[in-house]
């Protein structure tokens, strides 16, 4: 299973599964956004699950989707390091509530 990043606005989730698609993508960012104590992941999210220990080195895939906020330096110096190994960014939805990602060390 492969593991990437999925970006949204001033949050961001480590993510186990496939690179998915923009409906997906933005279905993973809402459902995960909101807590809803009790609620179950709908069917067609199940093959993506958040990881909370991973090293950055494993990151396979990286989509950004708008969202609330500016992407942190820090998640844009990991953005960058992908770039740099070659990896695509996946960029979905309106994207201009997400503002430029900025390059590390601006």
């Amino acid at each position: 299973m492969s593991l990437g990043i999925l970006v949204n606005g001033d949050n961001h989730f480590i993510v186990r599964g496939p690179v998915p698609n923009e409906a997906v993508a933005l279905a993973l960012t809402k459902h995960w956004s909101l807590i809803r104590i009790g609620r179950k992941t709908p069917e067609a999210l199940r093959q993506w699950t958040i990881s909370t220990k991973e090293f950055r080195e494993n990151l396979q895939w990286a989509a950004i989707v708008p969202g609330d906020g500016e992407t942190s330096p820090a998640v844009a110096q990991l953005l960058d390091e992908l770039r740099a190994r070659g990896i695509g960014i996946q960029f979905f939805g309106s994207m201009m509530n997400v503002g430029a990602i900025p390059e590390a060390g601006e």
